[in-house]
């Protein structure tokens, strides 16, 4: 019995280092832009007596929140793995990203509650300060939004405050429209339907980034890798008579892992029927490999169901 196991915690943190420092310099540069206009839009939806402006000062203080824990969690995911955490601190990004999405449902859900209080009993809205704050809101959160952008595809942790920021844009938008509606069609439920309008598109993204993050921490095969298909290749190599007991799962963004039994019969094919495999299985884009060499299937750990 032979087994083998691809030495890719190493170089993932060595290949992702420079991606890491980017993520952070950028989250960096959005904290600072968010957490110098919350002070500012807080005053301003007292003043303007705005739902809207105070839903989307909401946002931002979580947002505040959430790209803090995400700036930690990008230290922490850098730091060396150790005997008793062989994988380092790599999930974390996954829990933030877990956290920042439940954040942004339950958030929703509040402003969701009182909006429909401000539908049954309008109130006055200043829209002079409401267009202004709402106005200089905007411009901070494309600036935010556009810094985190380039790193959102590649990390959970990443994407989760930029839904955060996103939001926070959409409720700019969302407070302009609605002061412009009230200030010249003296519409007063644009204020609190604005603010519906915007909870429901935060709630689908936000929504997606739970669900991705859950399916990570389950375990569940990524959604862009087809078991059979990578079984297929396996069982294709010379020499690999069978695969069994293959599982395919991520580790955290960007680094997918796989374990499977492979029945080889000739024992000296041992060797060049693991390099074949392991080349094969990059094509799938998974490079952290542990496959065990049998000479006759020992059985299942766990019920495979690929």
């Amino acid at each position: 019995m032979t087994a083998s196991r691809s030495n890719t915690t190493g170089s993932y943190h060595a290949g992702h280092a420079h991606a890491h420092a980017r993520s952070a310099r950028g989250l960096r540069w959005a904290l600072a832009l968010t957490a110098g206009f919350l002070v500012a839009e807080v005053a301003g939806g007292i003043i303007a007596n705005s739902l809207a402006l105070l839903a989307d000062a909401g946002h931002m203080a979580t947002d505040v929140g959430a790209l803090v824990f995400s700036l930690f969690v990008v230290w922490l995911a850098r730091q060396p793995a150790t005997p008793q955490k062989t994988y380092g601190f790599l999930r974390w990004e996954i829990l933030a990203a877990l956290l920042n999405g439940g954040a942004l449902l339950a958030i929703s859900a509040g402003i969701v509650w009182e909006a429909v209080h401000r539908l049954r009993a309008p109130q006055p809205v200043e829209t002079g300060v409401m267009l202004a704050v709402a106005a200089v809101g905007l411009v901070v959160n494309v600036a935010a939004a556009r810094i985190l952008h380039a790193d959102q595809s590649a990390s959970l942790n990443v994407r989760g405050a930029y839904l955060h920021v996103l939001s926070d844009l959409l409720g700019s938008v969302a407070a302009l429209t609605a002061g412009l509606l009230i200030r010249f069609r003296g519409w007063t439920a644009a204020d609190p339907v604005a603010s519906i309008v915007v909870t429901v598109l935060i709630v689908r993204g936000a929504w997606a980034l739970v669900r991705e993050s859950v399916d990570v921490l389950l375990e569940a095969t990524p959604a862009h890798i087809d078991v059979a298909a990578v079984r297929r290749t396996l069982e294709g190599i010379a020499g690999v008579e069978s695969v069994h007991d293959l599982h395919v799962w991520t580790l955290t963004s960007g680094m997918v892992a796989m374990s499977a039994h492979a029945v080889v019969r000739d024992p000296t094919a041992n060797q060049r029927a693991l390099e074949a495999m392991t080349t094969a299985l990059g094509t799938h884009g998974i490079r952290h490999v542990t496959i065990q060499i049998e000479g006759q299937a020992l059985g299942d750990c766990a019920p495979d169901h690929a």
